[in-house]
């Protein structure tokens, strides 16, 4: 999801007490009319810096994949790189979709600049923006758990891994969780729930503030439950890896025989290096995900339950909240890509020298001598 464009339009409203989704007024009646007409026209800049620099971010990151997928094609990289491509290929098409779909319905609010109430966007339009709003939103979180759980596994069980983690199942792994996002934004198309327009009128989603049926309750709960297990168990499955990765580093510092680490699981100092690699990678990944993405999904799982219980709240201050939350999510998919930009080795070995320049040249000769060591016993 883009960052929408969502500056609200004011209005003069008489007796106004709430926000309404027809109009911007602060109440639940329709302006008329002889309302003055709307003024401050939104600015566009912002949205536009943000859409650029979201697509430049992913293309560069994609590259980057693209160029490590060639060095690495058959070592056990291969499978977390191609798990991150379709990741950041669900956060591009995610991010000028519905950046695209966003911009069409804010050019429509301004060119009625002049109109006192606010049209709501067509119903097929409306259900086209919610389906890629919930598609967009469900498929990079279920990516990133099934990259946390693959390193996980390569990292607990690196014997296993090879005949556990194959390149088909990875491939139907990352069709089944297109599939499972695919039904879901597509069961109100099948009038299985509804999408509709959500404040200030420039974007579509499930319906979570206000009255709902059984249908629409269900779909907003599978969302988030979904994505809250999917973050979960990214933060589960990191944990357990990153404990096992000090528990090896640790292994190798107590043992001093060199016959020793090469026998060992993680005895190979290029094999650590990319499992550090992909597990820094990984930790930002979730930590972004769950920073960005965990205000939206609790808010909407909350707003379901207060509604059931017969809990309300104002309706003014329900909009604001899910609007700020969404706002939030969306920097995820401009986030993301700079995570494989700026967490490379050659980046991080480069602010090793930075931070700590006498470690670092003793690591570049060290490597220089086995490298020199390894050619020798060659010959």
């Amino acid at each position: 999801m883009d960052i929408l464009f969502t500056s609200s339009f004011p209005v003069s409203c008489k007796n106004s007490s709430d926000y309404n989704l027809t109009t911007v007024c602060t109440n639940n009646q329709t302006a008329n009319s002889t309302s003055p007409p709307l003024a401050n026209p939104p600015a566009f800049g912002m949205s536009y810096f943000t859409m650029t620099l979201g697509t430049l971010s992913n293309l560069t990151a994609l590259a980057i994949l693209a160029h490590s997928y060639s060095r690495f094609r058959r070592r056990a990289k291969v499978p977390f790189l191609l798990l991150a491509s379709a990741l950041l290929l669900s956060d591009l098409a995610g991010h000028v979709v519905t950046g695209a779909l966003a911009l069409h319905l804010h050019l429509g609010r301004l060119k009625n600049h002049g109109a006192a109430v606010t049209v709501e966007p067509p119903q097929v339009y409306c259900k086209l923006f919610g389906g890629c709003m919930v598609f967009f939103g469900l498929s990079p979180l279920l990516l990133g758990s099934a990259m946390a759980v693959e390193r996980c596994v390569g990292i607990t069980q690196p014997l296993l891994h090879p005949a556990m983690v194959t390149m088909t199942r990875v491939r139907l792994t990352v069709l089944l969780i297109t599939f499972t996002a695919l039904t879901l934004a597509g069961l109100p198309l099948l009038n299985v729930g509804n999408y509709k327009s959500q404040f200030p009128g420039t974007w579509c989603f499930l319906p979570v503030n206000g009255p709902l049926s059984i249908a629409d309750a269900s779909l907003t709960l599978a969302f988030s439950t979904l994505g809250l297990v999917a973050l979960t168990v990214s933060v589960v499955s990191n944990t357990i890896s990153g404990l096992k990765l000090l528990q090896a580093r640790f292994k190798d510092r107590c043992v001093k025989s060199n016959t020793a680490r090469r026998h060992g699981a993680f005895s190979s100092s290029s094999l650590h290096s990319l499992d550090v690699e992909m597990m820094t990678q990984l930790a930002a990944i979730t930590v972004v995900s769950c920073v960005c993405w965990s205000p939206f999904l609790i808010y909407i799982l909350t707003s379901v339950s207060r509604f059931y219980e017969g809990i309300r709240r104002p309706r003014r201050q329900c909009e604001k909240l899910l609007l700020l939350a969404l706002r939030l999510a969306s920097w995820n998919q401009i986030l993301d890509p700079w995570v494989y930009i700026l967490l490379r080795r050659a980046v991080l070995r480069r602010l090793l020298q930075l931070l700590q320049p006498d470690r670092a040249l003793f690591t570049q000769s060290s490597s220089y001598r086995d490298s020199h060591k390894k050619q020798i016993s060659l010959h």
